[in-house]
């Protein structure tokens, strides 16, 4: 049922959803937004924070990935910067603190560790709990920040519902990811660009550099349209942030990270660095097929070119396709960047797929009329699948996570060809912002 929370009123003759139109289903009053909301959010932060609380005790907390990014703070920490991407310190340290850790190292950028180094200074039980607490916040204030610019479904309760199914968000927040602080800064990008203020886009964004497996894509696809404000506001941070990797490590680190990250990308199969199989991009899909019968070398030939024919393919798409007055093309050619920068990424896991849910919920927003039968069915599909939290684990538990590969493939090709559909022909809805709502409510309360 759920899906037709995303899409809107739900068609019992047959299994996709009919779009959504303003007329059709009338604003809830003011007074049972403000209550249901309030209980909604209430019951969503508790769940969330048990959730952190349950997880934070040995040996499961030090089974997450949080438990690499304490070690890199921590070294920072105890001053030891410029040995941070040597791994035989790396594992000396963790060992005793962290007996029960699965064998993955730290690989993240050095400024990082500098900006994390205070949570390196805790015991790694107030840690793990701290960094979740901060991850429930991030989590609950995303939908709020989104909502405007996602009116479908156009129930508060049933848009809520479609956050807490979206397993990667969970994910990032069982595993003491900064997928969730990826998503934000991806949302706040989103929300700047849109409004045409593109140097504060490009600064912020310059942040998600702690994820550049990510970042650099979109910058590139911005920078093929000669977005020179955003490119500026991303490379004045990039450059504080280097300063910042220099003042943690030195130029010893920076040199022994540049090696790290080569071995990385030449043991696509090490499951230390993150066995390819267990992502959803290029790398990903292709390795575990042709890497047995035309090597990794041809292997690496074959995911650079697709990723850069994709990132080009994207960049072109959003000059042709230019932005109109209603902002649609935008919002779903944003939608589109988004998959591209998660599969041409040459590490990426299932917590990182968090930032696709502004591409599901755009997506939602402009889905195709009934006249237009196949496209329904591939966008369907693919937002019935993510929104599927028993999927997830199933390809977990396998290690069949690369193939959500074809999945987003689908997603990709059905948004192209949805912003190629002219504008009249796709629903769109509008929607109150809840501080609109809220100061309804009061003037309702005052009248009363």
């Amino acid at each position: 049922m759920f899906v037709s929370l995303a899409m809107g009123e739900y068609n019992w003759n047959g299994f996709y959803p009919v779009p959504l139109r303003t007329a059709q289903i009338p604003l809830t009053s003011p007074k049972n937004i403000k209550s249901e909301n309030v209980l909604a959010f209430v019951g969503c932060a508790v769940l969330l924070v048990s959730l952190v609380v349950l997880v934070d005790r040995p040996p499961i907390n030090q089974r997450t990935d949080f438990s690499v990014t304490y070690i890199g703070s921590r070294m920072v920490y105890l001053g030891l910067g410029p040995k941070l991407y040597d791994l035989s310190e790396q594992q000396k340290l963790k060992s005793p603190l962290l007996p029960n850790a699965e064998p993955l190292i730290y690989e993240h950028p050095p400024f990082e560790a500098l900006l994390l180094a205070p949570l390196g200074g805790l015991p790694y039980k107030t840690a793990y709990l701290i960094w979740g607490i901060i991850n429930v916040a991030i989590w609950l204030f995303l939908p709020y920040l989104l909502r405007p610019y996602a009116p479908v479904p156009r129930d508060d309760l049933g848009y809520l519902l479609l956050w807490l199914l979206f397993l990667p968000l969970g994910g990032a927040l069982f595993e003491g990811q900064s997928s969730l602080l990826m998503l934000l800064l991806y949302s706040i990008t989103f929300i700047h660009l849109r409004s045409g203020r593109d140097f504060s886009a490009g600064a912020i964004f310059g942040l998600a550099l702690f994820k550049f497996q990510f970042a650099l894509p979109l910058a590139l696809i911005l920078l093929l349209q000669r977005k020179w404000r955003f490119i500026k506001g991303f490379l004045g941070t990039a450059a504080a942030l280097g300063v910042l990797s220099l003042v943690a490590v030195g130029w010893r680190g920076i040199v022994s990270y540049i090696h790290l990250l080569m071995g990385v990308t030449a043991h696509p199969d090490n499951s230390s660095y993150g066995a390819a199989k267990g992502m959803a991009t290029i790398q990903g899909f292709v390795y575990p097929l042709l890497a047995g019968t035309f090597g990794h070398a041809a292997v690496s030939v074959i995911v650079a070119a697709v990723s850069v024919f994709l990132i080009l393919w994207t960049a072109w798409h959003w000059k042709k396709a230019g932005i109109p007055a209603d902002l649609r093309t935008f919002d779903l050619m944003f939608a589109v960047t988004i998959v591209v920068t998660l599969v041409t990424s040459l590490h990426m896991f299932t917590p990182d797929l968090s930032p696709l849910i502004i591409t599901m919920l755009l997506v939602a927003r402009y889905f195709p009329e009934r006249s237009h039968t196949f496209l329904r069915l591939v966008l369907g599909t693919t937002l019935v699948m993510f929104w599927m939290p028993p999927l997830f684990l199933l390809l977990l538990a396998r290690h069949w996570v690369y193939l959500w590969f074809p999945v987003l493939m689908m997603l990709m090709v059905g948004i192209f060809k949805l912003v190629g559909m002219p504008a009249e022909k796709i629903p769109s809805t509008q929607i109150v912002h809840p501080a609109v709502s809220l100061a309804g409510a009061l003037e309702g309360d005052k009248s009363n």
